[in-house]
């Protein structure tokens, strides 16, 4: 994990598959002190002694002359055989200073700390930003406008079910993710975890019982989202709750194959009436889920990892030319339009009426934020640093194009209603428009 910096430098960390951290170190490629050569070398040295196959570099300040430095490296050495990705970093400061990692790296410094997370990041996103408070992630640039109660709130119900839904592996998990599981608080993962530490890894879920204050009501709430992989019943590495273990092994034995054999064959379980293996306590619906579990056991519910292929020689304002299309990754969606992170250290805005070929009434129908898109430059102010932005690829710039579809209703302005004098945004497009507005909504 690289976390970039100019006159700090870049700060590297070396770990495993696991996340353990085996090494770390310096280098300072960029100016002032442009010691090149000697970040190459340090960098070299560290992938060759540790076979390092993937490097994740934070996408802040400096995060885009890094990953070219990164690159050049790689092409000079291709037997190296290891990927560059840029990682969103937002967040790793806050963790880097926070009370659970000086728990957990007493003997790093805090810098360090932060490209650990980058690094840890890369493997598995949802386990490390779980440690971090959810609005210090950075989830709109209006997120300080609202009830910070209510947004707190809001954020850590989201948080809790996308954990629920991924799963977590109780022989891994550290407790920031295990404390955020249906059912568990953080005094209970504690106890988890100390457990764990004591007599080694858990064989199966009945095991947690032996878990201080890990009653049968917390485990009936929690047991379907905790994995036992590897353990000794196959059921446990898998979504289906162990009060449904006797409806899969019921079918097991109607068709006379073991369960191991049921788990992964996709096409005969696609073959077996639901209906068949209901009764008082399982209905349908449940029956319909254990066989999708089961035709892919301890499947992971994330899409497919994808990036957006930042365009080399692109990497500040003053770099971007209109007509230029880049590609790029939604960041933010609001009522007037998507932010897109192309690069450049400031997000572009594509306006609603530029989102697509077709009227768009809510910008939530066309994209969400981490999608990737291609977008084209249609304006550019480097003294207020604002990017305009359109995914109608056939748009010129310059050019104001009209919104496709439905009229937008004319907005009376404020001297029409004898609101007095109204002030003009600054140039007369749909650029200033749009910034206009988003002022206006604060």
């Amino acid at each position: 994990g690289l976390d970039p910096g100019l006159r700090t430098g870049v700060k590297v960390a070396v770990v495993d598959a696991n996340g353990k951290v085996l090494d770390h170190d310096a280098i300072y490629p960029h100016p002032p002190q442009k010691r090149a050569a000697d970040a190459r070398e340090t960098l070299l040295q560290l992938i060759r002694r540790h076979g390092v196959e993937l490097i994740a570099i934070g996408n802040g300040t400096a995060g885009r002359e890094t990953d070219r430095f990164v690159g050049e490296l790689l092409q000079v050495h291709p037997e190296l055989n290891a990927r560059k990705v840029m990682v969103n970093e937002a967040g790793a400061s806050i963790y880097s200073a926070s009370e659970y990692a000086a728990r957990e790296f007493p003997d790093l410094d805090v810098t360090i700390r932060g490209a650990v997370s980058i690094a840890r990041r890369l493997q598995d996103p949802l386990a490390e930003l779980v440690k971090i408070e959810p609005k210090s992630i950075g989830v709109g640039q209006y997120q300080h406008d609202v009830s910070q109660v209510q947004l707190a709130r809001q954020l850590d119900s989201v948080v809790e079910d996308c954990v629920n839904a991924v799963g977590v592996d109780v022989n891994t998990a550290s407790v920031p993710l295990l404390a955020r599981v249906s059912g568990l608080n953080r005094s209970i993962a504690d106890n988890i975890v100390a457990l764990r530490d004591q007599r080694g890894s858990f064989s199966n879920r009945r095991e947690l019982l032996q878990v201080p204050r890990f009653g049968d009501k917390t485990f009936e709430q929690a047991a379907g989202f905790l994995r036992v992989v590897g353990g000794d019943n196959p059921l446990d590495a898998s979504a289906v709750h162990p009060e449904s273990y006797r409806v899969v092994e019921r079918i097991a034995a109607g068709q006379q194959r073991a369960v191991e054999g049921l788990m992964g064959d996709s096409s005969f379980l696609r073959s077996l009436d639901p209906a068949n293996y209901t009764d008082e306590q399982v209905g349908l619906p449940t029956v319909r889920d254990i066989l999708a579990e089961l035709a892919k056991p301890g499947r992971d519910p994330r899409p497919e990892f994808k990036m957006a292929q930042f365009q080399d020689g692109v990497e500040k304002l003053s770099d971007l030319r209109p007509d230029m299309i880049l590609e790029g990754t939604v960041t933010n969606v609001t009522a007037f339009g998507a932010f897109v992170d192309i690069g450049v250290h400031q997000d572009g805005l594509v306006h609603i009426s530029a989102l697509a070929e077709r009227f768009v009434k809510d910008p939530r129908e066309v994209v969400k934020a981490g999608d990737i898109v291609r977008v084209k430059v249609m304006e550019v102010d480097p003294g207020r640093k604002r990017i305009a932005l359109s995914m109608r690829l056939t748009d010129k710039a310059g050019e104001q194009a009209a919104p496709r579809g439905e009229p937008q209703p004319r907005r009376p302005n404020k001297s029409s209603r004898g609101g007095g004098r109204q002030d003009k945004p600054a140039g007369n497009n749909a650029f200033a428009a749009a910034f206009a507005e988003a002022r206006s909504k604060r």
